[in-house]
C-alpha cells in the first residue's frame, strides 16, 4: 500500500512507501524514549530540597454530647394474634381401581454357538536346506 505525497519542488506526484512510513514512526519513538530517559536522569540528579514546613492544625472544638431517652425496660404486650379458622376441604371422590397389567415373558436370549478355539499350535512344513557344495 502506497501514500500518495504532492512534492511542491518538483511539481510531480511521488509515492512514499508503507515501510518508510512504517521506519520514520519507529525513529520519532526511539527519540522520545531518549528525551525521556534524559528528563528522567535530570530529575534524579537534582538535589534533594528540604520539606515545607506546615502551619498546625486548627484544633476542633468539643461538640456537646446530646442526651439520649431512656429506653423502657418492659415490652408491652401485643395481642395474640388469631386467624380464621380454615375452611374444611370437600371429600375427594373415590378413584375407580386400575387393573393390574400383566406384561408379557421377555423372549430368552439365542444361546451363542460354541466354536472350538485350538490349544496347540500347527506345525508348519519347512523346505529342507539345500545340500553343501563341497569341493573334492
Amino acid at each position: 500500500m502506497t501514500v500518495p505525497i504532492h512534492l511542491e519542488k518538483e511539481g510531480q506526484w511521488k509515492n512514499l512507501s508503507m515501510a518508510s512510513l512504517n521506519c520514520f514512526i519507529l525513529v520519532l519513538f526511539i527519540a522520545l524514549s531518549f528525551s525521556a530517559g534524559e528528563a528522567a536522569r535530570n530529575l534524579l540528579q537534582l538535589p534533594n530540597l528540604p520539606k515545607p514546613t506546615l502551619p498546625p492544625l486548627p484544633s476542633i472544638p468539643a461538640l456537646p454530647q446530646p442526651t439520649l431517652p431512656t429506653l423502657p425496660t418492659t415490652q408491652p404486650s401485643l395481642p395474640k394474634p388469631a386467624l380464621p379458622p380454615l375452611p374444611s376441604l370437600p371429600a375427594l371422590p373415590t378413584m375407580p381401581a386400575v387393573p393390574k397389567v400383566t406384561l408379557p415373558p421377555l423372549p430368552s436370549m439365542p444361546s451363542i454357538p460354541t466354536i472350538p478355539i485350538p490349544t496347540a499350535i500347527p506345525s508348519i512344513p519347512f523346505f529342507s536346506p539345500p545340500p553343501a557344495k563341497t569341493k573334492p
